[in-house]
Protein backbone atom coordinates (compact mmCIF):
# COMPACT_ATOMS: atom_id res chain seq x y z
CA UNK A 1 0.00 0.00 0.00
CA UNK A 2 2.62 2.23 0.68
CA UNK A 3 6.23 2.33 0.05
CA UNK A 4 9.87 3.80 1.59
CA UNK A 5 12.98 4.52 -0.75
CA UNK A 6 16.23 5.28 0.82
CA UNK A 7 18.75 7.02 0.75
CA UNK A 8 16.26 9.87 0.82
CA UNK A 9 13.32 8.39 2.50
CA UNK A 10 11.66 9.11 -0.30
CA UNK A 11 7.96 7.75 -0.43
CA UNK A 12 5.30 6.23 -3.20
CA UNK A 13 5.41 3.49 -5.29
CA UNK A 14 7.03 5.37 -8.02
CA UNK A 15 9.54 8.24 -7.44
CA UNK A 16 12.81 10.07 -9.68
CA UNK A 17 16.07 10.14 -8.22
CA UNK A 18 19.25 12.08 -9.76
CA UNK A 19 21.76 10.12 -7.84
CA UNK A 20 25.21 11.27 -8.93
CA UNK A 21 26.93 8.13 -7.82
CA UNK A 22 26.66 4.55 -8.76
CA UNK A 23 24.03 4.01 -5.83
CA UNK A 24 22.00 0.74 -3.78
CA UNK A 25 18.37 1.96 -3.12
CA UNK A 26 16.45 -0.52 -0.95
CA UNK A 27 12.23 -0.20 -0.83
CA UNK A 28 10.25 -1.38 1.75
CA UNK A 29 6.60 -1.83 1.59
CA UNK A 30 3.99 -1.65 4.16
CA UNK A 31 0.15 -3.50 3.20
CA UNK A 32 -3.07 -1.78 4.55
CA UNK A 33 -2.55 -4.20 7.86
CA UNK A 34 0.60 -2.39 8.41
CA UNK A 35 2.79 -5.11 8.00
CA UNK A 36 5.93 -4.67 6.04
CA UNK A 37 8.01 -6.91 3.63
CA UNK A 38 11.49 -7.53 3.90
CA UNK A 39 13.52 -5.02 2.54
CA UNK A 40 13.93 -5.27 -1.48
CA UNK A 41 17.42 -3.67 -3.06
CA UNK A 42 17.89 -2.27 -6.79
CA UNK A 43 21.95 -0.85 -8.17
CA UNK A 44 21.79 1.91 -10.01
CA UNK A 45 24.43 2.72 -12.23
CA UNK A 46 25.81 6.34 -12.75
CA UNK A 47 28.11 6.86 -15.73
CA UNK A 48 29.96 9.86 -14.98
CA UNK A 49 29.42 12.74 -18.06
CA UNK A 50 33.19 13.09 -19.49
CA UNK A 51 34.89 15.97 -18.82
CA UNK A 52 35.90 17.37 -22.76
CA UNK A 53 38.85 19.89 -23.06
CA UNK A 54 39.33 20.90 -26.49
CA UNK A 55 42.84 22.53 -27.56
CA UNK A 56 43.69 24.07 -30.78
CA UNK A 57 47.66 24.32 -31.88
CA UNK A 58 48.30 26.70 -33.42
CA UNK A 59 45.43 29.32 -31.85
CA UNK A 60 46.30 31.57 -34.45
CA UNK A 61 46.88 31.10 -38.40
CA UNK A 62 47.01 32.84 -41.09
CA UNK A 63 44.58 32.59 -43.88
CA UNK A 64 45.75 29.19 -45.95
CA UNK A 65 47.39 27.94 -43.04
CA UNK A 66 46.19 24.59 -40.94
CA UNK A 67 46.09 24.04 -37.45
CA UNK A 68 45.57 20.92 -35.53
CA UNK A 69 42.32 20.48 -32.85
CA UNK A 70 42.27 18.17 -30.00
CA UNK A 71 40.73 16.36 -28.25
CA UNK A 72 40.50 14.95 -24.38
CA UNK A 73 38.28 13.16 -21.47
CA UNK A 74 36.11 11.29 -23.44
CA UNK A 75 36.31 7.82 -25.82
CA UNK A 76 34.74 9.40 -28.74
CA UNK A 77 34.64 13.12 -30.77
CA UNK A 78 32.71 14.84 -33.28
CA UNK A 79 33.34 18.40 -33.76
CA UNK A 80 31.65 21.42 -35.56
CA UNK A 81 31.13 23.11 -37.65
CA UNK A 82 32.13 20.56 -40.77
CA UNK A 83 30.82 17.17 -38.54
CA UNK A 84 34.56 16.26 -38.11
CA UNK A 85 35.35 12.77 -36.33
CA UNK A 86 38.17 11.87 -34.42
CA UNK A 87 40.31 12.75 -30.68
CA UNK A 88 42.59 14.81 -33.35
CA UNK A 89 41.36 16.69 -36.91
CA UNK A 90 43.47 19.36 -39.09
CA UNK A 91 41.15 22.22 -39.96
CA UNK A 92 41.74 25.32 -42.46
CA UNK A 93 39.30 27.75 -41.97
CA UNK A 94 38.99 31.09 -43.87
CA UNK A 95 37.83 32.71 -41.09
CA UNK A 96 38.26 33.44 -37.49
CA UNK A 97 36.22 29.98 -36.20
CA UNK A 98 34.71 28.92 -32.61
CA UNK A 99 34.75 25.02 -32.53
CA UNK A 100 32.40 22.85 -30.74
CA UNK A 101 33.41 19.53 -29.85
CA UNK A 102 31.08 16.51 -28.33
CA UNK A 103 32.81 13.84 -26.34
CA UNK A 104 31.23 10.69 -25.82
CA UNK A 105 31.68 7.98 -23.26
CA UNK A 106 29.20 5.81 -23.43
CA UNK A 107 25.52 7.19 -23.35
CA UNK A 108 26.71 10.04 -21.59
CA UNK A 109 28.24 13.32 -23.43
CA UNK A 110 29.99 16.82 -22.61
CA UNK A 111 30.91 19.56 -25.13
CA UNK A 112 33.87 22.28 -25.08
CA UNK A 113 34.64 24.80 -27.36
CA UNK A 114 37.52 26.39 -28.91
CA UNK A 115 38.73 30.05 -30.88
CA UNK A 116 40.82 29.51 -33.91
CA UNK A 117 41.66 33.12 -34.98
CA UNK A 118 42.50 33.09 -38.68
CA UNK A 119 44.57 36.89 -39.87
CA UNK A 120 44.13 37.81 -43.01
CA UNK A 121 47.13 37.79 -45.49
CA UNK A 122 48.54 41.49 -46.51
CA UNK A 123 47.22 42.63 -49.77
CA UNK A 124 50.57 43.40 -52.04
CA UNK A 125 50.88 45.60 -54.29
CA UNK A 126 54.21 46.15 -56.64
CA UNK A 127 54.94 48.94 -58.89
CA UNK A 128 58.53 49.86 -60.70
CA UNK A 129 58.96 53.47 -61.99
CA UNK A 130 60.10 53.20 -64.81
CA UNK A 131 59.22 49.83 -66.32
CA UNK A 132 61.49 50.00 -69.07
CA UNK A 133 64.95 51.28 -68.53
CA UNK A 134 68.16 50.79 -70.43
CA UNK A 135 71.25 48.80 -69.32
CA UNK A 136 72.92 50.87 -66.46
CA UNK A 137 70.67 52.85 -65.60
CA UNK A 138 68.28 52.42 -62.56
CA UNK A 139 64.75 52.11 -61.35
CA UNK A 140 63.03 52.19 -58.24
CA UNK A 141 60.85 49.47 -56.97
CA UNK A 142 58.02 50.21 -54.09
CA UNK A 143 55.71 47.62 -52.73
CA UNK A 144 52.34 48.86 -50.63
CA UNK A 145 50.42 46.37 -48.28
CA UNK A 146 52.39 45.55 -45.86
CA UNK A 147 54.75 46.15 -43.01
CA UNK A 148 57.53 44.73 -43.76
CA UNK A 149 59.26 44.53 -47.99
CA UNK A 150 62.03 41.82 -48.94
CA UNK A 151 62.90 42.24 -52.48
CA UNK A 152 64.55 39.34 -54.37
CA UNK A 153 66.76 38.46 -56.38
CA UNK A 154 68.83 40.72 -54.07
CA UNK A 155 67.57 40.20 -50.77
CA UNK A 156 66.69 43.96 -50.62
CA UNK A 157 64.99 45.09 -47.91
CA UNK A 158 62.37 48.08 -48.06
CA UNK A 159 59.45 49.69 -48.94
CA UNK A 160 61.75 51.63 -52.14
CA UNK A 161 64.46 49.99 -53.17
CA UNK A 162 66.65 51.13 -56.31
CA UNK A 163 67.97 48.36 -58.50
CA UNK A 164 70.05 48.36 -61.78
CA UNK A 165 69.67 44.86 -63.56
CA UNK A 166 72.00 44.44 -66.53
CA UNK A 167 68.57 42.08 -68.42
CA UNK A 168 65.33 42.17 -68.40
CA UNK A 169 64.46 40.80 -64.60
CA UNK A 170 61.32 39.46 -62.90
CA UNK A 171 61.17 40.48 -59.35
CA UNK A 172 59.24 39.13 -56.52
CA UNK A 173 58.27 40.74 -53.03
CA UNK A 174 57.15 39.04 -49.99
CA UNK A 175 55.36 41.11 -47.95
CA UNK A 176 54.86 40.68 -44.10
CA UNK A 177 51.73 42.00 -41.80
CA UNK A 178 51.77 43.35 -38.36
CA UNK A 179 50.02 39.85 -37.67
CA UNK A 180 52.94 38.16 -39.37
CA UNK A 181 51.15 36.80 -42.21
CA UNK A 182 52.87 36.74 -46.16
CA UNK A 183 52.17 37.28 -49.33
CA UNK A 184 53.96 37.64 -52.63
CA UNK A 185 53.79 39.56 -55.65
CA UNK A 186 55.95 39.79 -58.60
CA UNK A 187 56.34 42.83 -61.31
CA UNK A 188 59.05 42.13 -64.68
CA UNK A 189 61.54 45.08 -65.42
CA UNK A 190 62.55 45.22 -68.93
CA UNK A 191 66.00 46.01 -69.51
CA UNK A 192 66.71 47.07 -73.43
CA UNK A 193 70.17 47.06 -74.77
CA UNK A 194 70.50 48.15 -78.46
CA UNK A 195 73.51 46.44 -80.26
CA UNK A 196 74.04 49.44 -82.53
CA UNK A 197 76.00 48.96 -85.95
CA UNK A 198 77.56 51.52 -88.31
CA UNK A 199 79.08 50.97 -91.89
CA UNK A 200 80.07 53.30 -94.61
CA UNK A 201 79.72 53.01 -98.40
CA UNK A 202 82.04 53.07 -99.70
CA UNK A 203 84.77 53.35 -96.78
CA UNK A 204 87.06 55.28 -98.85
CA UNK A 205 86.19 58.12 -101.32
CA UNK A 206 87.95 60.64 -103.02
CA UNK A 207 87.77 64.75 -101.83
CA UNK A 208 84.64 66.12 -103.12
CA UNK A 209 82.45 62.82 -102.74
CA UNK A 210 79.72 61.40 -100.96
CA UNK A 211 79.33 58.24 -99.04
CA UNK A 212 76.55 57.00 -97.27
CA UNK A 213 76.66 55.90 -93.67
CA UNK A 214 73.88 53.22 -92.21
CA UNK A 215 73.14 52.54 -88.98
CA UNK A 216 71.13 49.33 -87.82
CA UNK A 217 69.89 48.07 -84.45
CA UNK A 218 68.07 50.78 -82.75
CA UNK A 219 65.34 52.92 -83.50
CA UNK A 220 66.44 56.37 -84.09
CA UNK A 221 70.28 57.93 -84.80
CA UNK A 222 72.16 60.87 -84.48
CA UNK A 223 75.60 60.64 -86.10
CA UNK A 224 78.68 62.72 -85.15
CA UNK A 225 80.37 65.52 -86.36
CA UNK A 226 77.13 67.19 -87.79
Amino acid sequence: NTYTWNPGALTGATVVVTPTTTTVYSVVGTSIAGCTSTTQTLNLTVTPIPTVTAVSNPTVICAGASATLTGSGATSYTWNPGALTGATITVTPTTTTVYTVTGVTGSCSNTSTVSLTVNALPTLTATSNPTVLCIGSTATLTGSGASTYTWNPGALAGTTVAVTPTITTVYTVTGTSATGCVNTKTLSLTVSNPTVNAVASPTAICAGASATLTGSGASTYTWNPG
